[in-house]
C-alpha cells in the first residue's frame, strides 16, 4: 500500500513538472512572438529615407523637394530627363502623367495628396546621387568666398576690370540697378543680375550700353518704382566688378523675374535656366 502511494505521489509530481515546464515554454514562445510583431511594426513604421517637406511645389520651383520629386518619378518611369532639382516643363509633364495615372486631377501642382501617393508608390526609393542644387550651392559658396577674398586683397575701382570700354557713369548706374533690383539676394544672385545687364548689352536685340539697357521702357522694376536712384552699397559694386571680370552665374541669360511678384504672363514662356535666391533666370 505504501509503495502504491509512493508511486502515485511520484507520478503526480512528474506530471506537475512536465505541465509547468510546458507552460513556461508556451509563455516564452508567446513573448517572443509579441516581440517579433512589435519589431515588424516598428520597421514598417520607419520610412527608409526622410521625405518631402510640407510645402507644395509647382512649375518654377527649385530645391530638395523637386530633386526628390524627379527621382521618384524617374523610378516609376514617368520622368526621363536629368534630375536637376528644377521644376521645368519636363517635370510638369511627368507630374501630370503621374496624377492622371493615379486618379488625381492632373493640375501639375505637387501638394500633400500627390506627395503621399508618390511616397506610397515608391517605398524603396533612396537618393542615388548628390542633388544638383547642393552641388551648385557648394560651388557658388566656394566661388563667392574666393571672389570676396580677391576683392578684399585689392582696392580696384569700378572701371579697373572694364574690358568692354564702358563709361564710369554706365558702371555706376549698373551698381544702382543691381542694388535696386536685387539687394537682399545672395551675392551670386546680385552678380547674375549684373551679368544679365551685360548680356543684353552684347545682344543685338537690346541697346548696346548699360544705361540704354537699364532705362529701356518696362525693362527693370527698379526704374519704374524709383529704386534705381538709391545709393548702392559695396556688395552691389562688387557684384558689378565680378560680372565685368567674366563671372556669369546666370549662364548667359538675358531675362530674370521673381515668380512671387511677376505680373507678366509672357515671362513664364521664356526657357528657364536656373533659380538663384528669389529670381528665376531665363533666356
Amino acid at each position: 500500500m505504501k509503495k502504491t502511494m509512493v508511486w502515485i505521489c511520484t507520478g503526480i509530481l512528474v506530471a506537475s513538472a512536465i505541465t509547468y515546464t510546458g507552460l513556461l515554454k508556451f509563455d516564452s514562445a508567446q513573448q517572443q512572438a509579441k516581440q517579433l510583431i512589435t519589431q515588424q511594426k516598428v520597421q514598417v513604421a520607419q520610412p527608409s529615407q526622410p521625405t518631402f517637406s510640407s510645402e507644395a511645389v509647382n512649375f518654377g520651383s527649385y530645391g530638395q523637394d523637386v530633386y526628390e520629386l524627379q527621382s521618384r518619378l524617374k523610378l516609376l518611369g514617368f520622368f526621363g530627363a536629368q534630375v536637376d532639382s528644377q521644376f521645368g516643363s519636363s517635370t510638369l509633364k511627368a507630374v501630370k502623367g503621374f496624377q492622371k495615372e493615379f486618379g488625381m486631377t492632373p493640375d501639375g501642382v505637387v501638394g500633400a495628396k500627390t506627395k503621399l501617393k508618390l511616397v506610397n508608390a515608391t517605398p524603396h526609393w533612396k537618393p542615388t546621387e548628390t542633388p544638383l542644387h547642393r552641388k551648385n550651392q557648394a560651388s557658388a559658396q566656394g566661388q563667392t568666398a574666393a571672389n570676396n577674398d580677391q576683392n578684399d586683397q585689392n582696392d580696384e575701382t569700378m572701371g579697373s576690370a572694364n574690358t568692354m570700354g564702358l563709361s564710369e557713369n554706365d558702371l555706376k548706374i549698373m551698381a544702382n540697378a543691381v542694388y535696386g533690383e536685387s539687394r537682399g539676394e545672395p551675392f551670386e544672385g546680385q552678380v547674375a543680375v549684373a551679368a544679365v545687364i551685360l548680356n543684353r548689352v552684347k545682344s543685338p536685340s537690346f541697346p548696346n550700353t548699360p544705361s540704354g539697357v537699364i532705362f529701356q521702357p518696362g525693362a527693370f522694376t527698379a526704374v519704374a518704382d524709383g529704386q534705381i536712384w538709391l545709393t548702392p552699397n559695396e556688395t552691389a559694386q562688387k557684384a558689378v566688378r565680378q560680372a565685368l571680370n567674366g563671372w556669369d552665374p546666370s549662364g548667359g541669360c538675358i531675362y530674370y523675374f521673381n515668380p512671387k511678384t511677376a505680373t507678366s504672363k509672357w515671362i513664364w514662356s521664356r526657357p528657364q535656366v536656373k533659380t538663384i535666391g528669389e529670381h528665376i533666370f531665363c533666356m
